[in-house]
This record gives C-alpha cells, sequence and structure tokens, in this order.
C-alpha cells in the first residue's frame, strides 16, 4: 500500500492549498468564526456531515462494531438523532438569537444570558473537552499513514496536524466550509464501496452472521452502555456542541439551517449501517485482533488496492475533517471567548483574528502531546463527550427556554454535573451503574440543579 503515500500527500496539499487561497479573503472575525452568515444548505450539509464522519465514526464505530457487534449502530445514529433535535429544535431558536445579536460563538450566547463567569468556565471546560477528540481525530489519521506507508504513530499524528492546522488557520470557516465538501465527497465514495466489497471478501453476508454469532442484536450489546444507552450520551452532544452551534450561526437563513443540518442527521442515521459493516466482516476475516481499532485498516487491506486505496483516503478525509471541527472550537473560544473576554476586552478585530489562528496553532499542539496519553480513539471520545455533555447541557437549554436560572442557575449546573461526572467515575472506575454512566448522572444531576435553582 506504500504506493498511496505520494496520493495522501497531493491530496493534503491540495487541503492546504484552497484553505489558503480562501484565506486571502478572510480579514473579519466574522468571516473566520461564521463564515459571514452566507452559507446555504449545501454547504451547511458538508461543514456538518463531514466533521461528524470523523475517526469516531469510522475507526471508533467500526472498533465497537467488531467487539460488540449490530448495537454499534448506535454510535452514528445517536449522532443523527442529536442533529435532527438541532436541526428543529435548538438550531433555529439560536440561530434567531445569534443574528439578532451579532453572536459569534457560543460564549457570547452564554454570557448575554448568564454573564462573563459563566462564557470564561464554559470555555475552559470546552478547551479541556475538545482536546480529547482532536487527540481521537490524529490518532485515526496516523493509523491510515502507518497503512498506507509504515509511517511511525508520531510522525502521522505530526502530519496530520500540521496539514489540518494549516487549511484551517488560513480559511477558518469560510475556507473549511468549502475543504469540507470535497472531503465528503472522497469519504461517501470511499466507505459506499469498501462496504459491500468487504463483506464479499469476507465469504457473503451469510458468512458473516454465521461467524458473528451472538453479536447481532440491535438494541443491546454485550455490556450495559452498549446500544440504545448510546442515545443519552451522543445524542446531545449533536446538539450542544459549540462546534456545530456555531457552524449553525454561519446559515444565511433559518430554512438553510434546518435543510442543511436535516440533511447531515438522516445521512449520519445511514452511514451508520457502514462501520458497522465493516466491523462485522473484520470480526470474521480476523478474529484475534489485540486493538479492536486496528479492525477498520486491516478490513481495508482486504479490498482491491484501487478500492482499499480509496478508502484509505475516505478514512484520512475524516479525521482531517472532524480535526478542523475542533480547531474551530478551540481557535474561536480561544480568541473570543478567552483573549477578548477576559485578556484583551478591548481588542481590535484585527487582533482577536490574529488570537483565533494563534489558538489554532497552540490547540494543534497540544492535541498532537495529548496522542500520547489517551490510549485508544474511543477513549478519547468518550472523554471529550462526557464533558461536553454534562458542561453544557443546563446553561445551553436553560438559556433557550428557561433563562430565569440565572448566572448562580447555570455555574451551579456546571459545577454539580462535572462533579458527579468525575466522582462517579472515580468510584466506580469509569462503568457507572448499568446503563446509567457516569456522563448520564453528570448530565441528570446539572439539569436538576438548574431547574429547581429556576423555578425556585
Amino acid at each position: 500500500m506504500s504506493a498511496l503515500l505520494p496520493i495522501l500527500i497531493a491530496y493534503s496539499i491540495g487541503l492546504i492549498a484552497i484553505g489558503a487561497w480562501i484565506g486571502r479573503r478572510v480579514r473579519q472575525t466574522g468571516d473566520f468564526f461564521v463564515g459571514g452568515r452566507s452559507l446555504g444548505a449545501g454547504l451547511i450539509f458538508a461543514t456538518f456531515l463531514a466533521p461528524n464522519i470523523g475517526a469516531g465514526s469510522t475507526v471508533g464505530a467500526t472498533s465497537i462494531a467488531y467487539r460488540e457487534g449490530l448495537s454499534a449502530w448506535w454510535w452514528n445514529g445517536s449522532a443523527g438523532l442529536g442533529s435532527l433535535v438541532l436541526a428543529f429544535w435548538v438550531g433555529p431558536r439560536i440561530w434567531r438569537e445569534a443574528k439578532a445579536y451579532s453572536f459569534l460563538t457560543v460564549g457570547d450566547f452564554l454570557e448575554h444570558h448568564f454573564g462573563p463567569s459563566v462564557r470564561g468556565l464554559a470555555a475552559l471546560l470546552i478547551w479541556f473537552g475538545t482536546l480529547a477528540i482532536l487527540c481521537a481525530q490524529l490518532d485515526g489519521a496516523a493509523v491510515v499513514l502507518k497503512r498506507a506507508a509504515g509511517v511511525p504513530h508520531a510522525w502521522g499524528c505530526l502530519i496530520a496536524v500540521a496539514v489540518m492546522t494549516t487549511y484551517f488557520a488560513a480559511g477558518g470557516l469560510a475556507g473549511t466550509a468549502r475543504v469540507n465538501g470535497i472531503q465528503l465527497l472522497v469519504k461517501l465514495v470511499g466507505f459506499g464501496l469498501a462496504a459491500p466489497l468487504a463483506v464479499l471478501a469476507a465469504g457473503g453476508w451469510h458468512t458473516v452472521e454465521t461467524l458473528n454469532a451472538g453479536r447481532m442484536t440491535f438494541l443491546t450489546g454485550t455490556s450495559p452502555i452498549e446500544g440504545w444507552p448510546r442515545v443519552l450520551l451522543l445524542g446531545p452532544a449533536f446538539f450542544l456542541s459549540p462546534g456545530l452551534i456555531q457552524k449553525a450561526y454561519g446559515a444565511r437563513d433559518e430554512r438553510a439551517l434546518t435543510r442543511g443540518v436535516a440533511w447531515n442527521g438522516l445521512a449520519l442515521i445511514a452511514f451508520a449501517v457502514i462501520p458497522v459493516t465493516l466491523g462485522l466482516a473484520a470480526r470474521a476475516l480476523f478474529p484475534n485482533l489485540v486493538n479492536p481499532d486496528d479492525a477498520l485498516p486491516n478490513v481495508l487491506a482486504q479490498l482491491p488496492l484501487a478500492v482499499g486505496g480509496l478508502a484509505l483516503a475516505a478514512v484520512f478525509s475524516a479525521e482531517m475533517s472532524a480535526a478542523d471541527a475542533v480547531l474551530f472550537m478551540l481557535s474561536t473560544s480561544g480568541g473570543r471567548d478567552l483573549y477578548k473576554g477576559f485578556m484583551r476586552p478591548h481588542a481590535s478585530d484585527a487582533e482577536v483574528l490574529r488570537a483565533a489562528r494563534v489558538m489554532a496553532l497552540a490547540g494543534g499542539t497540544l492535541g498532537f502531546a495529548l496522542t500520547f496519553v489517551l490510549p485508544t480513539v474511543v477513549d478519547a471520545l468518550k472523554m471529550f463527550y462526557s464533558v461536553l455533555v454534562v458542561s453544557l447541557f443546563a446553561p445551553i437549554l436553560g438559556g433557550l427556554f428557561l433563562p430565569h436560572g440565572g448566572r448562580w442557575g447555570a455555574l451551579a449546573a456546571m459545577v454539580v454535573g462535572v462533579s458527579v461526572l468525575v466522582t462517579t467515575s472515580v468510584v466506580t472506575g469509569g462503568a457507572g451503574y448499568g446503563w446509567a454512566t457516569p456522563a448520564f448522572l453528570g448530565l441528570v444531576s446539572s439539569a436538576v440543579t438548574y431547574f429547581s435553582l429556576a423555578m425556585f
């Protein structure tokens, strides 16, 4: 597969070139942060779906399917269901506020409703949580480069972070929305061809089903948190994610937002079948893998060179697009919420734009360093989703639908939720109590705290 390396290099250079070309016209924070609020339904669809099909949706979901079987559908299926909530319920309402008050980040929304202290705490938690998902995407890209040309893991992560940081820092949302469209096309074609061919390589569907006996249950897996309970953790992450909400700010109108995000949700629900199929085929072909994260690259290696190469390029695209979405959160939150919000309140627009680009470089560097700490893609994503959902669930939904909780209600909800998450994780070793995971218990505690203070 070493012949694939020049193709991946040329592809990466092309992504950088597009970001740099768009970046020549990015002169204001409005362009960098929200694409000038000019994105139609097609660009909203592309810039949502491309990063949503990332390491977790490909390497991670295939790994879960290898271990758990059919119930792994809920990993991506939950993301699609959460996206529909954003499309029809949360998104239009928060877009109207963003348009009326010129919000550029979720921090702007939080400060408008709850004051600067909530904005600052949310920004710090966003940085902590999103660094974990950046690490996951870099790990996934490194797997591709190792399979394509034997590139060592650390060097693969370094190459990935250099490519992604360069094209994102140049063009911001205005550039990445266009880059994401190209990445999405590569993904859909690559994975669409790989799944049926992987089943054929494993001996056909009947053989795959027979060799996965005991793993063909849809609603539940072999552990209490697998299957439908994933909705409790992953679903909210896809209508509360600061990066996705901020991309929603970039829609030119409510109709473009609803259509683009809804198409993305339906596409994720359909796409969820593909990594499940690949994971089941990998189990049939390689029943004794030591590391389930190797399931996807191993099964792709069994395909014809052209299809396997295209599928590997699709995985590489998945990691890049998801990673640039993370940098989007880190750089804009760092530049707007931390730098302008607390360090330089009177900073000019040009200074905030420059700070956002510096924050992108800092985030990429820290994400690379974290790849030496977190052991697997799924471990990294679990940390991200847990912190993100628990910390932002009550403030965002409370600000939209029950603002009476005020600053102290929001702060208390965030502190209580994260405290319960951490305490339960330590006491139970991360297992929780049956399907009631530490993240779910933290989320419920946060919601109850906010609601109680809002009502009384």
